[in-house]
Formats: C-alpha cells, structure tokens, sequence
C-alpha cells in the first residue's frame, strides 16, 4: 500500500518562508512525475509546480520566481521552498505522486492528505 504524507505546512507572515516535504512510502517500484497543488477556500484546486524523475520543472505563473520544487528520489521525497510568501498562498497543499507499484503496473496517482499554509498580512 503507498501513502504520500505532506508535512511543513504552518502560519508564517508575508515575506516569510516554508519548506513543504511530501514522503512516498509502501510497495513503490518508480515514481514519474510528483506534482504540488493547492486549494484555497471557495476554489478549484490549482497546479503550483510539478518535477519529472529526470529533474524538469514546471510552475505556476503565480508562484514562479519564488518556490523551488526538488526532490530526492533515493527517498522517494519531493520538496516544495516556499519563499516571498503572500497571503494568496494561502490554501491547503496538496502532494501528487504518478508511480508504479511493480514492473508490470500501470502508472497511477496518487494523494497526500494536505498541509495547511497560512500566510498573514
């Protein structure tokens, strides 16, 4: 069974900053694309940033030039820095896994639970 679990979510004022973490654990043979979104209240759920297994990124118009999306695939962790933080940020963050279970398995997605970003004015 794999789980995706988020973590470093927290209140922080404009201008601050968070490192978002999200851990795939369980029976995992690859992991493709691992993707961040969000949701803030009364709206849809929005891609922030995304990175292939080989490295390439993709962001948000709205967020690029201020989060850094990596990951660390020895550890099956893909990390979001959050830096120059605005109170629009504000929304629960989503962890998005595309892998396999084995060799034979198709590709599937999979969710975290959500971390909850608070930025202040």
């Amino acid at each position: 069974q794999v789980q995706l679990v988020e973590s470093g979510g927290g209140l922080v004022q404009a201008g601050g900053s968070l490192r978002l973490s999200c851990a795939a654990s369980g029976s995992i043979f690859s992991i493709n694309n691992m993707v961040w979104y969000r949701q803030a209240p009364g709206k849809r759920r929005e891609l922030v940033a995304s990175i292939t297994s080989g490295g390439s990124t993709n962001y948000a118009d709205s967020v690029k030039g201020r989060f850094t999306i990596s990951r660390d695939n020895a550890k099956n962790t893909v990390y979001l820095q959050m830096n120059g933080l605005e109170p629009e940020d504000t929304a629960v963050y989503y962890c998005n896994a595309d892998l396999r279970v084995s060799t034979w398995s198709r590709n599937k997605a999979y969710w975290g639970q959500g971390t909850q970003v608070t930025v202040s004015s």
